[in-house]
């Protein structure tokens, strides 16, 4: 009989080597909560066997045709998008409508930003996203990969 403990398993987490890579992601035609759902994952780094939720492990995404996102329903009337600018009476309310056609790539980015963390973490991991009204970017040179948004 064998008195030798089992061996035991060392808890991997992440530091300094994360690789990062480049995703491009093409909303044309795709629901934004669906859309915006599977861009937050990534950034997130949800989609790598390293995550770990204390550290920024996720990747960059470009996403491209951010003007031509699709809402259900009645949303592009119905949905109300608020600023305020900190001053009294200082409240402005949009649709969904008027802020596409105001900032294109807004609907996107605002969507994005629900599904991360708040407070310092997620702050550095919205820094990663870069959205595109057209279908032209800046960053050909990093070889972005295609996210698929099934």
């Amino acid at each position: 009989m064998s008195t030798a403990a089992p061996r035991q398993r060392k808890t991997v987490s992440a530091n300094d080597t994360i690789v990062r890579s480049w995703y491009i992601a093409n909303v044309e035609g795709k629901t934004l909560g669906r859309a915006a759902a599977k861009i937050a994952s990534v950034l997130r780094g949800k989609n790598k066997a390293l995550f770990t939720p204390h550290a920024d492990t996720g990747d960059f995404v470009v996403v491209i045709n951010a003007e031509k996102v699709r809402l259900t329903g009645k949303k592009w009337t119905d949905k109300i998008y608020r600023d305020h600018s900190l001053f009294p009476g200082g409240l402005s309310e949009f649709s969904a409508k008027q802020l596409v056609e105001r900032h294109p790539t807004d609907l996107v980015k605002r969507a994005v930003w629900g599904m991360l963390p708040k407070g310092p973490l997620g702050r550095r991991i919205y820094k990663k996203l870069k959205v595109y009204a057209g279908t032209e970017h800046p960053h050909a040179a990093q070889q972005p990969k295609p996210l698929a948004l099934s």
